[in-house]
């Protein structure tokens, strides 16, 4: 920055609360998107900014510096929107929809939707992709049996977080490890004391609220998948995308190069499909604008006209933006003032944790970003854990359990954003679902007070 202006802690407060005064006004009680919420508080943080002393070329350093974070995640969408989109029209999540319906029963369907997005998620490492891919399908087959689309996305997003927590190939797995500088297995490991109990807690929560529902009308799901077996070709073979990400996951290729040969290879299988002939052209207008059709069943054309580049632009546009107030909430140094304060008045483990995953938190709700939401109190916080004779593996998972698995839950955070786009609901409608990304920072600070499962250097 051009000039070293530190606020005082008291102007810090006063423009978060504002900013939680603003968010809560516009999203909760107007119901608007947070586009223009955030905007507002961007607008307070530039006049506060001007008022301090800062010049427009630091605003706009921040802006660019908060969107640098972002621009990995960012192509991965429009790449998502793409595999969306070839995965419908090749025949895969139509495919994996009426398979469903001969599998999963609606006794337990939210549970086994718990557990295979997080089983399969585990060999894939990205929940972005499990949500993208089996969530779709998921949301298809439990809105056909008359499931609340809440219940089942907060599902699909608890299983996926779960993988995105606990597998070796997740970005933020391998980004909480580096930052507490601990062995990538010793914290896969250790997050165990919170990542269990939160797991078969939501199991069984998952069951109860899927017991409430009635039997599924047989009637409606063979016209279903009637529809679809007459629109799409629907074969075992219309798995192998599905398999080909596991085969890169297992094989580390990254999210990036994958996604692309997953996309190529969806491309092939329609292009030699004998039952449609579709042109390139007409699969590049689907990568870009998305699937369209437009059966006699209304819940499949909601269900199935999605995808595409442009289906992400409303998605990029929010996280561009949250991002932009991300960069400026660092760089005037309103989040690191109070986050020194925290620091500074820590007197116990249980405190420090509670702190850490306080601090994570508050990241995740005023900056919006994952990794950031990890870094930052990872940096914050690193020296007090190592005071208080803690290992490293003990700031890892804090991290990761008031960090990476609440960015799901903010409606203008990265995921949460991602989230609602793509499953079509809300995010304040699954938060009360995704019980595994509420349970585990409980779970964490419980770790903290009680000393259970708290690892201590030198500890074996």
């Amino acid at each position: 920055m051009a000039k070293e202006v530190k606020p005082k802690l008291w102007e810090a407060i006063v423009i978060l609360l504002l900013m939680l005064v603003i968010m809560g006004i516009g999203i909760i009680e107007l119901h608007l998107t947070p586009v223009v919420p955030i905007l507002m508080v961007i607008l307070l943080l530039i006049f506060w900014g001007k008022l301090r002393g800062f010049s427009w070329d630091d605003i706009n350093d921040s802006f660019v510096m908060g969107v640098k974070n972002g621009i990995i995640p960012l192509f991965i969408f429009l790449l998502i929107g793409s595999l969306i989109g070839v995965w419908i029209m090749a025949g895969v999540i139509p495919t994996l929809m009426v398979y469903g319906f001969h599998i999963l029963s609606i006794r337990w369907f939210l549970p086994s939707v718990f557990l295979m997005c997080a089983f399969v998620g585990c060999f894939i490492g990205s929940a972005f992709t499990i949500i993208s891919t089996v969530g779709i399908a998921a949301m298809g087959i439990g809105i056909t049996m008359g499931i609340n689309p809440a219940m089942i996305a907060g599902a699909v997003v608890s299983g996926a977080v779960f993988s995105d927590k606990m597998s070796p190939l997740s970005a933020t797995t391998n980004l909480a490890s580096a930052i507490a500088g601990d062995d990538l297995y010793n914290h896969i490991k250790n997050m165990m004391w919170s990542t269990v109990p939160a797991f078969v807690i939501s199991l069984v929560l998952f069951s109860i609220i899927g017991g409430n529902h009635h039997a599924a009308s047989l009637t409606k799901i063979t016209s279903t998948s009637r529809v679809l077996m007459n629109n799409f070709t629907i074969s075992i073979w219309m798995l192998i995308p599905v398999l080909l990400l596991l085969i890169c996951a297992w094989t580390k290729i990254p999210t990036i190069p994958t996604l692309f040969i997953n996309i190529l290879v969806s491309i092939i299988i329609i292009l030699v499909n004998p039952k449609h002939h579709y042109s390139f052209t007409k699969i590049a207008d689907v990568m870009q604008n998305g699937f369209k059709i437009n059966t006699t069943n209304s819940e499949i054309n909601q269900i199935l006209n999605r995808g595409g580049i442009s289906s992400m632009m409303g998605t990029m546009t929010l996280i561009i933006i949250a991002l932009a107030l991300g960069g400026l909430l660092i760089n005037l140094g309103v989040i690191n003032v109070v986050m020194d304060r925290f620091s500074s008045h820590i007197k116990s483990t249980g405190m420090l944790v509670l702190s850490t995953v306080l601090a994570a938190i508050g990241v995740n709700i005023f900056i919006g970003e994952q990794y950031l939401s990890i870094i930052l109190p990872g940096t914050a916080f690193k020296a007090d854990y190592q005071k208080a004779g803690l290992a490293p593996e003990a700031l890892g998972r804090t991290l990761e359990d008031g960090g990476a698995v609440i960015n799901y839950l903010v409606p203008w955070g990265v995921a949460g954003v991602f989230v609602a786009n793509t499953l079509n609901v809300p995010t304040l409608h699954y938060l009360p679902f995704v019980f595994f990304s509420l349970l585990c920072p409980v779970f964490s600070i419980l770790s903290g007070f009680t000393g259970i499962g708290m690892k201590r250097l030198n500890q074996k």
